[in-house]
């Protein structure tokens, strides 16, 4: 028999038949299902969603093991039907109560945390497949307690967020999403780590500083880390972008998926820092391979990474493969190879290819024998580089202020303009 007293959570109050998630696993649970067992140390994530349809999921960050290696935790929340949401129980009466239950139902209530294809616990698994606990790990290793703080304002192991929490960013643009999502769960806007992609270069920056700083943005990624990132630390880059991507697969949040964006946008347009940084560069595209690789995990897949749905990705690393090229030449690097290896398995998986050996414009002969010209549109970025790269120029302030461009002109001197009237035209 198993030993009840290993880590274990317990969700009281469900409502019926929820869709519960714990880590990359998702299941219908019956109405006997009331935890999760044999829960290993580290990082975990639990949803709940009212319906196994397109509901509002509502999900909370919690850390095991912190206390040392032999420590075992019983984590308890329950769910709160008037907010829909899950919440620590805080009654101790009932956490005295539920401790001392846990043999009853250890058993029939309790579902082992890796499970197999087959029914556990009395819950009906949807999809479930034998996880590799190694991806799990590693696609939360670089996650917080502090960055979670930062980011959702919760406390520790109650770091909660919902499908509709949105961050400052996207506050504006989806106001009326989440007005009404407000008179549920008045929410703490999500402060992920700012990033302005419409300004890269430092205050006071003018001409070929500012034109460089715009093209390569490691100058903006430094700036970041160094004034942003919680006593300095790079991996918060690394960690940020595991949680907004989990966040996107788990609970369908559209503010992860823009910060996700941000993020990997700014990453993968820096040069220099790639250089000056490879240790950091070599986390996140591993880190993007295992990300890449779980998109399918949801019914239809994450993203639509196909040919054309992939062309913001495909060609942020297409740039950033060139900008090595260019910036590393022939040297040795392990940025540089672990690049190639996500080479090949977005070019095995999706047929992407990131080298420039392309035809933007060619001859193609159809089934019946006739002869077509075609064009590539989504390449048209590939024409605006080397001397046809763009540039930003700053004009002079005297110019800017100037008016009409007749103000300078020297007047004529001694020469009258007559009135058209029939007397001077008799003249």
């Amino acid at each position: 028999m198993e030993d009840p007293t290993q880590s274990t959570l317990l969700m009281l109050n469900l409502p019926a038949s929820p869709l519960c998630g714990i880590d990359l696993l998702s299941f219908t649970a019956s109405p006997r299902f009331q935890g999760v067992k044999n829960l290993p140390h580290g990082w975990h994530f639990i949803f709940i969603g009212t319906t196994t349809t397109l509901s509002m999921r509502h999900g909370i960050w919690f850390k095991l093991g912190v206390k040392g290696a032999e420590s075992t935790e019983v984590i308890i929340k329950k769910w709160d039907p008037e907010k829909e949401e899950l919440v620590k129980e805080r009654d101790e009466a009932v956490q005295l109560r539920s401790k001392a239950n846990l043999g009853a139902i250890w058993k029939d209530g309790l579902t082992p945390y890796r499970q197999p294809a087959a029914v556990a616990a009395g819950s009906k698994v949807e999809g479930a497949t034998v996880l590799d606990s190694g991806d799990w790990e590693h696609l939360t290793d670089c996650i917080t307690p502090t960055m979670l703080s930062k980011i959702t304002g919760g406390d520790w192991n109650d770091w909660g967020l919902t499908s509709a929490t949105s961050a400052k960013q996207e506050m504006e643009d989806i106001s009326t999403f989440a007005s009404e999502s407000s008179a549920i769960q008045p929410e703490r806007p999500l402060d992920f780590l700012p990033i302005n992609l419409k300004q890269t270069w430092r205050e006071g920056a003018v001409g070929r500083e500012r034109t460089k700083a715009a093209k390569d943005r490691s100058w903006a990624l430094g700036d970041l880390i160094r004034n942003h990132c919680s006593f300095g630390d790079e991996n918060e880059i690394v960690g940020e972008m595991q949680f907004t991507f989990l966040m996107v697969l788990l609970l369908n949040n559209y503010s992860c998926m823009e910060q996700w964006k941000r993020l990997l946008t700014l990453v993968f347009t820096c040069q220099q820092a790639a250089k000056d940084q490879s240790a950091l560069f070599v986390r996140i595209v591993k880190l993007l391979r295992l990300q890449l690789q779980h998109c399918n995990d949801v019914d239809g897949g994450l993203f639509d990474l196909s040919d054309e749905g992939g062309t913001m990705l495909k060609t942020l690393l297409r740039v950033f493969k060139r900008g090595l090229d260019e910036e590393l030449d022939e040297e040795d690097s392990e940025v540089k190879d672990m690049l190639e290896d996500l080479e090949a398995y977005v070019k095995s998986a999706y047929g992407w290819e990131l080298n420039d050996a392309f035809v933007r414009r060619g001859m193609v002969n159809l089934e019946d024998g006739e002869r077509v010209e075609l064009e590539v549109e989504d390449m048209e970025g590939e024409d605006e580089r080397g001397d046809y790269a763009p540039v930003i120029v700053d004009l002079e302030d005297a110019r800017l202020s100037t008016s009409s461009p007749f103000d300078e002109a020297t007047p004529l001197e001694g020469v009258s303009i007559a009135a058209n009237s029939p007397s001077n035209a008799d003249s």
